[in-house]
């Protein structure tokens, strides 16, 4: 099934029930596993094998294909499938790096197999309509080197359309990073569940077309997931219940706190908790700029800041941080807000106020909170790496809050080791103040008791769904405006 549109985000909906997101390990587990429920590894890699010839003929009905084939299964699963589109009378060339008897267990299998011929050199990529790439899985821990990386990089040079096994050979599954070399796949046909890289970026980009087949893994054999595509099936079960006798009061109390400078980013804020659902959001503003936000807000309540506003039991929810303003005040506040252990949402300057004493966020937050930084704010306060998964993992678990990595390929992650991976977020949403909604967003589900992970999720996926509305010239305020329509249909899903 194509998984990837023309932008090179993927659609509304994951295929049902394939929501969970498994590592190369976890995948290695599980073929491990099948045996001791019935199924062979030699019976799963025809099936993938099966699955393969069915993508290559389906894209490329005609002409010559060239198999690539490596020394493990992934090579062994291109080998199967070569025999099999000879079976089919199609013109099939194979060609390996390794000697033959370098394969063993199921990779010799699959081998023998194969009842073609070597080719001994590899030939011209151009003589073929596709190449087949089953030089390398999923589970690199390495660069590419040396001749296979000499290979990869003549393959990417040839232009010539490439169908990729599980991954283009090169990239990591459980990262999405490029290892060394990389030739970009037109086709990725990937078996049983998806991988994270196959939705983080730059993997996303790089396995274009993504299909997932069903090789009848048995489910006993499914390993527990703690990482998955960001769908309402997720968290849907936990969005707040409006009943006959639901009042504002019991959909609560949201409050947001407005700088004195940057007075757009926070009213946006407090629009987006409205459009979430909270039943009733407050501002609390300095004296000096009240005018300003109590003439351009209608249905938002606006207070002047001052040191009673931790006091006031009837708020469920905080959000501070959009436009706030960098500094002691900005820090000060942070804490005191914090310090109520009621739900919080920080965001921007809330975060990036810590710059120097990042310990003393780590330290005041809590299970309740959860942090939106996009990757320059993460970078002030906590571990960068390439793998954006795993640093929002280590991230969470640090500081014991939710954190939400924003970006193209936002990471939702919890500190007990769950994450969310949102794969649905047009080009477009990267505008300035569209990050101010989210935080918004996040605040007005927390407000209505949505625990903080399930709320971190269902914000990005509403706020992306909302852009997906819209369309191209996106400005931050449509996002507020297509809401209700977006509510609408994911509440007809239910």
């Amino acid at each position: 099934m194509p998984f990837v549109s023309q932008y090179g985000f993927l659609p509304l909906s994951a295929p049902p029930g394939k929501e969970a997101l498994y590592n190369p390990a976890q995948c290695a587990s599980m073929d491990a596993a099948a045996p001791g429920f019935g199924v062979s590894i030699e019976q799963l890699m025809q099936a993938a094998a099966s699955a393969v010839a069915r993508t290559v003929q389906r894209h490329w009905p005609q002409g010559a294909v060239l198999f690539l084939c490596g020394p493990g299964n992934n090579g062994g699963d291109a080998l199967v499938a070569a025999q099999i589109l000879r079976e089919q009378g199609r013109v099939v060339s194979v060609f390996s790096l390794v000697d033959p008897s370098v394969r063993q267990g199921t990779a010799a299998w699959a081998q023998s197999q194969w009842q073609g011929r070597w080719e001994r050199q590899c030939p011209d990529f151009r003589r073929f309509s596709v190449v087949v790439d089953g030089l390398l899985g999923a589970g690199l821990d390495r660069d590419v080197e040396g001749d296979t990386a000499a290979l990869i990089q003549s393959l990417a040079a040839s232009k010539v359309p490439v169908c990729a096994i599980d991954v283009p050979s090169g990239l990591d599954g459980a990262s999405g990073q490029v290892r060394g070399v990389l030739a970009p796949a037109t086709v990725t046909v990937s078996f049983v569940r998806y991988k994270p890289g196959h939705v983080l970026y730059p993997g996303r980009t790089l396995c274009g077309k993504l299909e997932l087949a069903d090789i009848g893994m048995p489910a006993p054999a499914l390993q527990q997931a703690n990482t998955w595509l960001n769908e309402p099936a997720l968290w849907q079960a936990h969005l707040p219940q409006l009943g006959a006798q639901s009042h504002k009061y019991t959909r609560g109390h949201a409050l947001v706190v407005g700088g004195e400078q940057m007075t757009g980013a926070s009213r946006l804020a407090a629009r987006a908790a409205q459009r979430a659902g909270a039943g009733l959001v407050s501002m609390a503003v300095p004296p000096s700029v009240w005018p300003v936000y109590a003439g351009a807000l209608d249905s938002i309540m606006v207070a002047p800041l001052d040191d009673t506003l931790t006091t006031d039991e009837r708020i469920r929810a905080w959000l501070i941080g959009p436009g706030a303003g960098l500094g002691e005040q900005t820090r000060r506040l942070t804490l005191a807000l914090l310090a109520t252990e009621r739900p919080c949402v920080l965001d921007a300057d809330a975060i990036s106020s810590f710059a120097e004493q990042p310990q003393e966020l780590l330290d005041a937050l809590h299970e309740q909170c959860v942090l939106t930084p996009h990757a320059g704010e993460f970078a002030r306060v906590f571990e960068t790496a390439p793998d954006r998964l795993e640093a929002a993992r280590l991230a969470a678990r640090q500081c014991g809050a939710v954190l939400v990595l924003k970006g193209a390929d936002t990471v939702i992650a919890a500190p007990d080791g769950r994450a969310l991976i949102n794969a649905c977020a047009p080009p477009w949403l990267a505008t300035g103040g569209s990050g101010d909604v989210l935080a918004g967003l996040v605040c007005g589900l927390l407000t209505q008791g949505m625990p903080a992970f399930e709320a971190a999720g269902a914000a990005v996926w509403l706020h992306s769904q909302a852009a997906l509305e819209f369309g191209p010239g996106l400005i931050p305020e449509d996002l507020i405006a297509v809401l209700p329509r977006v509510w609408q249909r994911l509440l007809s899903r239910a």
